[in-house]
């Protein structure tokens, strides 16, 4: 994990439905470029981290969201750093092809949500916060690209529904000693 001078961190999961196995040779482009991909998000600025199965590179094995289901979980410092990351990289090759190789998304496929730096969310955490966006639309406690919240939000946010800080406290989303 890299360290950070921000007092939260902003966590993506993303989603897809395999149009075919893994090991289907339609899929080998998508996989010849999983190291790639993983490396440029691993030094990309801003990244803070990614979920890996164990003794592993990636997390194309795990399946919490169905058999067919990939999940891309990652931690980054800031939403800048991951739009940077996710639109001026490596990553939008596989952006451009993703119909390739999944299936287009009938409902919301990417959520976003503040977290404490440090923390580290789990599969499940993630799950809930995409069950949450897709039940009840954008909020402070789940979002997208496309309908943001600073983390200050989301602890407003939070506060304003009476909601006990629980798990995910944050205070900002400014570096320390600005």
């Amino acid at each position: 994990m890299t360290a950070s001078g921000y007092d939260a961190h902003l966590a993506q999961l993303n989603v897809a439905t395999l149009r075919f196995p893994l090991d289907d040779p339609r899929m080998a482009p998508f996989v010849e470029m999983l190291d790639t991909v993983n490396a440029a998000a691993d030094d990309a600025p801003g990244f803070v981290w990614r979920l890996v199965e164990e003794g592993s590179d990636d997390a194309t094995a795990l399946r919490p969201a169905g058999e067919d289901v990939i999940v891309n979980l990652t931690v980054w410092e800031t939403q800048e750093a991951l739009w940077g990351f996710t639109y001026r990289s490596e990553h939008l090759d596989v952006m451009r092809r993703r119909r390739d190789w999944f299936q287009r998304p009938a409902e919301a496929h990417l959520v976003l949500w503040w977290v404490p730096a440090g923390h580290l969310p789990t599969t499940g955490e993630a799950l809930e916060r995409l069950a949450d966006l897709r039940a009840h639309g954008p909020s402070a406690r789940a979002f997208t690209f496309a309908a943001a919240y600073s983390a200050a939000e989301a602890v407003s946010g939070a506060a304003a529904d009476g909601a006990a800080p629980g798990p995910h406290p944050v205070a900002e989303a400014a570096p320390h000693g600005s």
